[in-house]
């Protein structure tokens, strides 16, 4: 290895920062989602175990996963370290030096845990030992085997360390690859025709076809002028003849490839060796993915081209090398070396704006291959990211032109109509796609004849006609057809449970959810799945339990925060309040926008009679949501109950322009009306409205009487109480109350006194008196005074949260229950004292 200076360390650096500088301004697209993006295994939450057990997208290694399985940079990165390691074996008098063959193996098992092509570093190292540091050729090989056989002369010292150290390093290999076929429980990875279409092609197709493209590969080092980020499906046409004229590409490459091979092992020079260790670079670590001994997820691969392109960049290093010395070439060669490095530069600059998108990825793949219908679907999902559906749906429908079978492209047809609202036309699509589906073969595994994302089909078509309450039946029959296809289908099981839960068969869907939890139970989701089902089921005990599940896999679960506070708060439990109050606080960080989660500290808060807190989240959850109806009413009550009701009477006014027949904020504002402003019109025509809404409405006719009654207007008051207990004839303290209106009336008559004062607006010199005596009382009192009706503490959620709340009455329900009925009965009790009276 020849020493660089400091000045070619700065020449590569600025050329290599020159070139990707760019590539710092591109967002994640292609498979930076799923590995990236959307992988659990970087998360913090998750065990560093799972980096061991699962590949490189986060899937578990024992699944149908990929070649495609790490990364190719780090996979070099160590590659190159085993290699460099292994050189300094050797010891000044031709001596094995162990630690750094102990270093190379360790740096094998890294680079073969990046990316399983990193073992082919193994290969490179028994090449350079043979041809490089005990200077073989192989004829040199040749004679010495056959002396060897001969008996004439036993093994050299040299040859016999040679065979120790490659010993070593074949055993530390073997031992990698046992652990990696126990990883994957001795299975290949499983590829349909559209990963890669001659993997399943008869022979010769088979054969020809991928002999020919290692021919395309080569081409792609020499001319990478068209790049494409996926060359799977149809991109490059099978090779079907001897006669097809592509054969020949693939008898130069081999030709050129012989050439190589026979200068580098007949002679012993530089050069030789150079050549010899290039071409180990080049073919051993592309072996693995030229589906010459296995077939792989893919036609063409550049990124597999990673490794290989160093063993052709010293190729192309070692002519210049050889043609800049010869005089008459040597400025013809600096000239065309740096138009070579100008224009690839520049290349390399502008592909780096490809990758700007996958909107710009993908439009740009189409610019070199329009028969690969993988490129336009991608093209559509870009586009419907952008939720621009309509111009999504014209890629989709150019896939399932260029694939007529491919399901994938269907299933995007129908997913896209479905977003636009044309579920006649989705449903025909996914009917569509699933008619593509392979055939159950009697004895033989449906998994390993179908990509498991094409078992979605019955998913989205599940999903799509259970919109309809007469097909749920014929929606569940899709997820079972699913589970029967893949008993280890997890999003079968969930949707299934989400189903079986609409259809209100709870145990069944709750055994969904435990059968999807077997199959994945790190999954935060379906732990907060489980946990909505044993609300249904009344089990909150066993939700919260299942909440905290959730919270333990990932403590920042949006939902299962909410709901378990939610649910803490309901149970009317104060131990829990702490508790809930540090989830709520957790889930308003996560989601500072949402009105729902202020409210409900706002609710803690008034439960803890902590004011000052209560109306501060009040406050906030009503500027996040304008006529945020449930914490307009709360905030009104907070005021009144804080003797603030001239401060409620704004949050009411405001509460009753967005939600005019909102009952109990008709009849607080009634109530702060008469007690507060002696606005007895105001009060009057509160309760009248809530009786044009609800002319049944018991406590608003009620309160109406009592304002007749305060109006002086005893007739009224003795009809209007009369209609109230043909409303409520089991309501004893209407009964009491008409007795005492009669009672008075009777008396009033006997004294020569009118029943009704003019207009109902002016009373006796006697009765004012009478009130003065008796210290101003007068009748008019909260609602929760009237006939034990009142207003409850809280109310249900609009329907902007509804779905976030349990169902049913809580222990803390009940409780606010009692308690006002008892205060409600002591009122009664003042109303009549103060009816009764003179």
């Amino acid at each position: 290895m020849a020493a660089m200076s400091w000045k070619e360390i700065l020449l590569l650096t600025g050329l290599v920062v020159g070139c990707y500088w760019n590539s710092l301004l591109c967002g994640f697209a292609f498979d930076d989602v799923s590995a990236i993006l959307d992988n659990k295994d970087l998360r913090p939450s998750t065990s560093l175990y799972n980096l061991f057990r699962n590949d490189f997208w986060g899937t578990p290694m024992t699944e149908v996963s990929g070649v495609v399985g790490r990364a190719e940079l780090l996979s070099s990165i160590f590659l190159l370290a085993a290699f460099l390691a292994y050189t300094k074996s050797t010891g000044a008098d031709h001596s094995i030096v162990w630690a750094p063959i102990a270093l190379t193996v360790v740096l094998v098992a890294a680079a073969t845990l990046c990316k399983e092509q990193g073992i082919t570093v193994v290969g490179i190292c028994c090449v350079h030992e043979v041809f490089v540091a005990q200077g073989f050729t192989l004829p040199m090989l040749l004679d010495t085997l056959r002396r060897v056989l001969q008996g004439k002369d036993g093994f050299p010292y040299a040859v016999l360390q040679t065979l120790l150290k490659l010993i070593v390093l074949v055993i530390s290999t073997l031992l990698l690859v046992i652990i990696r076929v126990q990883v994957i429980q001795s299975q290949l990875p499983v590829f349909t025709r559209f990963d890669n279409p001659a993997a399943v092609s008869p022979t010769p197709t088979r054969q020809l076809t991928f002999n020919y493209l290692l021919s395309v590969n080569a081409w792609l080092l020499l001319n990478p002028s068209e790049l494409c980020c996926d060359w799977t499906m149809g991109t490059i046409p099978l090779v079907e003849s001897l006669l097809d004229l592509r054969n020949l590409a693939t008898l130069v490459f081999y030709t050129f490839l012989g050439l190589l091979v026979y200068h580098s092992l007949r002679y012993r020079h530089s050069s030789a060796k150079s050549v010899i260790m290039a071409l180990s670079f080049i073919v051993l670590p592309f072996i693995p993915a030229s589906n010459l001994f296995f077939p792989v997820g893919f036609v063409v691969a550049e990124r597999v081209l990673y490794v290989p392109s160093m063993g052709f960049c010293v190729l192309v290093a070692h002519g210049f090398k050889i043609v800049s010395h010869k005089g008459h070439l040597k400025k013809i060669s600096w000239l065309i070396i740096g138009v070579l490095l100008t224009t690839h530069a520049m290349k390399t600059f502008n592909r780096n704006w490809d990758w700007e998108s996958e909107y710009t990825l993908f439009t740009s793949a189409l610019k070199v291959n329009k028969n690969n219908a993988k490129l336009w679907n991608n093209v559509g999902h870009a586009l419907e990211n952008q939720n621009n559906y309509a111009k999504a749906l014209q890629y989709f429908l150019q896939a399932t032109r260029v694939q007529p079978d491919d399901i994938g492209a269907h299933m995007n047809v129908g997913r896209t109509y479905k977003n636009l609202n044309k579920s006649k036309e989705a449903e025909e699509a996914y009917l569509l796609a699933k008619s593509l589906m392979p055939q159950v073969i009697p004895g033989k595994k449906y998994a390993t004849r179908v990509a498991p994302n094409h078992l979605n089909v019955y998913i989205n078509l599940a999903n799509l006609i259970r919109a309809n309450e007469s097909r749920l039946e014929e929606a569940d029959q899709l997820y079972r057809q699913a589970i029967s296809m893949r008993p280890d289908f997890k999003q079968a099981y969930i949707s299934r449970g989400e189903l079986l839960l609409k259809m209100n068969k709870l145990t069944e869907a709750r055994d969904a959810y435990l059968r999807a939890l077997e199959l994945d139970p790190t999954n935060a989701d379906l732990w907060y799945n489980l946990a909505i089902v044993n609300i249904e089921m009344k089990d909150p005990s066993e939700a919260l339990k299942n909440f905290n599940h959730a919270l333990e896999l990932n403590p920042r679960h949006k939902l299962a925060l909410f709901n378990s506070a939610l649910l803490m708060q309901e149970s009317g439990e104060p131990k829990f309040w702490p508790e809930a109050n540090r989830r709520f606080l957790i889930y308003v960080e996560e989601e500072p926008d949402d009105a729902n989660g202020y409210f409900n500290l706002g609710m803690l808060a008034m439960d803890a009679n902590e004011n000052a807190a209560a109306e501060r989240w009040m406050r906030k959850a009503i500027s996040l949501q304008a006529g945020f109806r449930s914490a307009l009413f709360n905030l009104a009550l907070l005021y009144s109950q804080s003797k603030r009701e001239m401060d409620a009477l704004p949050a009411l006014d405001e509460l009753l322009r967005h939600h005019p027949e909102h009952i109990k904020g008709l009849i607080l504002k009634g109530d702060i009306l008469m007690n507060h402003k002696k606005d007895t019109s105001g009060a009057k025509a509160c309760f009248e409205r809530i009786l044009r809404m609800d002319p049944t409405n018991v406590q608003g006719k009620h309160n109406l009487c009592v304002v007749y009654f305060e109006e002086r207007d005893l007739p009224r008051a003795e009809r209007c109480l009369e209609e109230t207990l043909a409303l409520a004839p089991n309501e004893e303290y209407v009964r009491r109350h008409l007795s005492i209106v009669r009672s008075k009336m009777a008396a009033m008559s006997a004294a020569g006194q009118p029943l009704t004062s003019a207009g109902g607006a002016t009373i006796s010199a006697k009765e004012e008196k009478q009130k003065r005596v008796k210290g101003g009382k007068n009748v008019r009192k909260s609602p929760t005074e009237r006939g034990g009706v009142g207003i409850e503490q809280s109310e249900s959620l609009d329907s902007s949260q509804s779905d976030k709340r349990t169902k049913g009455k809580s222990t803390k329900e009940i409780k606010d229950i009692e308690k006002k009925r008892a205060a409600a009965l002591k009122r009664l009790e003042e109303i009549e004292r103060i009816l009764s009276g003179d």
